[in-house]
């Protein structure tokens, strides 16, 4: 299938009004020409969330990323700034380092050539016979890296404006959460059997709490509280004001920022194209993603605690319980999105209509025909 098939659906359904609206298309999710597309239009080009900035707190911390086909290693140089570089050697060009952790130096593990934290080539091994060869002349790559918030963010696009600029009526929507200053108190990885769309729109809509979240979080989920606004250009987002059932999804007592109905309120943020935050005045947790092929995602997961409630002499009863709730959560959104996506393989599969409580849905999609066919978004809102 080539991409003109999926784009064209897409446009056409972008296309409805809000009150009218149906998901997106089934080629969306299944068309590997659509997924090239999408490599190319966004991936490639947008700023990427690899993690927050304090798990890169003293001088050769380090994690690695895969960014549209580039292998990035983002580090934490001697002088204490983050940087980003391609994590291909510039000898044979194997990879450099995996995972993350903690070195003096980037080592490539197929001859041994030798890198400071700053890129440059500090040994190559048996190379002073080698006519032309200067190991001056050899700095790794730099990648655009930004922190943002607490955030680390990545892109390979180097006129993007910057993350602060993009994501400015975020930062006063939610201002003050103090969400800078919430500690990550747990980071993992994972990949799950299905598009990276489903997922993020899995997390863009609480519709399917009652249902998908039967067991943990659903019971405690009223519909009739949710606030679904229009999306904003770089992201969409939704609110929940509710009586938590976890101490920690409310304000700590000692918590002075926040005042009235935002005590309880959870604000859920989903800025393009994957980086997904539930913001509650008590901890996070959020995910990003990265396709992994049509039917793969490779997920960033994790979360932690407001300020006040780390300093609470509770701190590590509230981060055990809030790891293993978000754990049974994970299960029962694996279980759901993957089911999506092997329905959205059959021959039978079509697009229904959209409920009101889907509205970040209806702008993700116009996010999408925007970056992939050249959809006019702003066309689309004075049309509502």
């Amino acid at each position: 299938m080539s991409p003109a098939q999926p784009s064209a659906e897409l446009l056409e359904a972008a296309q409805r009004p809000f009150p009218d609206a149906k998901a997106m298309p089934p080629s969306v999710y299944t068309s590997t020409a659509f997924l090239a597309r999408e490599i190319e239009t966004i991936f490639s080009k947008e700023w990427m969330c690899v993690g927050r900035s304090s798990s890169l707190a003293q001088p050769g911390d380090y994690l690695t990323y895969e960014l549209a086909g580039q292998p990035v290693m983002v580090l934490r140089d001697q002088a204490g700034a983050l940087r980003a570089f391609s994590n291909v050697c510039l000898h044979r060009m194997s990879t450099l380092i995996e995972g993350t952790g903690n070195k003096r130096a980037i080592v490539c593990p197929y001859h041994a050539w030798t890198y400071g934290l700053d890129g440059r080539l500090r040994g190559a091994p048996f190379m002073t016979a080698t006519t032309g060869f200067c190991k001056d002349d050899y700095v790794l790559p730099s990648i655009r890296c930004e922190e943002w918030l607490g955030w680390i963010y990545i892109t390979l696009d180097r006129e993007r404006p910057s993350v602060s600029t993009t994501l400015a009526p975020v930062a006063d929507m939610v201002s003050d959460y103090g969400m800078e200053n919430y500690v990550e108190c747990f980071r993992e990885t994972h990949v799950w059997d299905t598009n990276w769309k489903v997922l993020a729109e899995n997390f863009m809509e609480s519709y399917h709490l009652p249902v998908c979240h039967a067991d943990t979080v659903g019971g405690h989920s009223k519909l009739s509280e949710m606030e679904c606004p229009p999306g904003l250009a770089a992201f969409n987002y939704h609110w929940i004001t509710k009586e938590a059932s976890l101490p920690i999804g409310n304000a700590h007592p000692s918590n002075t920022r926040l005042e009235g109905r935002w005590r309880k309120t959870t604000a859920l943020l989903a800025l393009y194209p994957s980086h997904l935050i539930t913001l509650t005045p008590g901890y996070f947790w959020y995910l990003s993603l990265h396709p992994k092929g049509t039917g793969q995602v490779a997920m960033i997961f994790g979360g932690g605690l407001s300020p006040e409630f780390m300093a609470d002499p509770r701190a590590d009863e509230y981060v055990a319980t809030l790891k293993t709730l978000l754990d049974d959560v994970n299960v029962e959104d694996r279980g759901c999105t993957e089911k999506v996506f092997r329905g959205l393989n059959a021959a039978t599969a079509r697009a229904g209509h959209l409920s009101y409580l889907e509205r970040p849905i209806y702008d993700f999609m116009h996010y999408l025909a925007d970056r992939t066919t050249g959809f006019d978004r702003s066309f689309a809102l004075a049309a509502e």
